[in-house]
């Protein structure tokens, strides 16, 4: 039960912000089917996009500086006194918040074929 109480703040708000991830790792994943991935040849550009990369870079920016800015002091209020592996908490952290997206991905290929 001790580690339930200890890691489960910190489990808690990054599964919320990933929540509030979807957002910007949608936007980014079109982004990048849109333009680098497409440029590769293993996607194809959305062909009336005709106005090159710098809006979704504007876009992109302050959406993800936004999110940024919540998800680091969030962390750093919950993250465990007890921690001696900051390095280990950062990357558990950064690694729970895509789980909301990969769970609507994973939902969106079964119901819709």
């Amino acid at each position: 039960m001790r580690p339930l109480r200890r890691w489960g703040a910190p489990l808690a708000v990054n599964l919320i912000l990933g929540v509030v991830a979807v957002v910007p790792l949608w936007l980014s994943m079109m982004f990048a089917a849109d333009y680098p991935l497409a440029g590769l040849g293993l996607t194809s550009r959305e062909p009336t996009d005709n106005d090159g990369m710098l809006p979704w870079v504007m876009f992109l920016v302050p959406v993800w500086a936004a999110f940024l800015a919540l998800w680091i002091p969030l962390n750093l209020l919950v993250r465990p006194a007890s921690c001696t592996r900051p390095g280990r908490y950062w990357a558990t952290s950064a690694g729970l918040v895509p789980v909301p997206m990969a769970v609507l991905v994973v939902l969106s290929s079964l119901f819709d074929g």
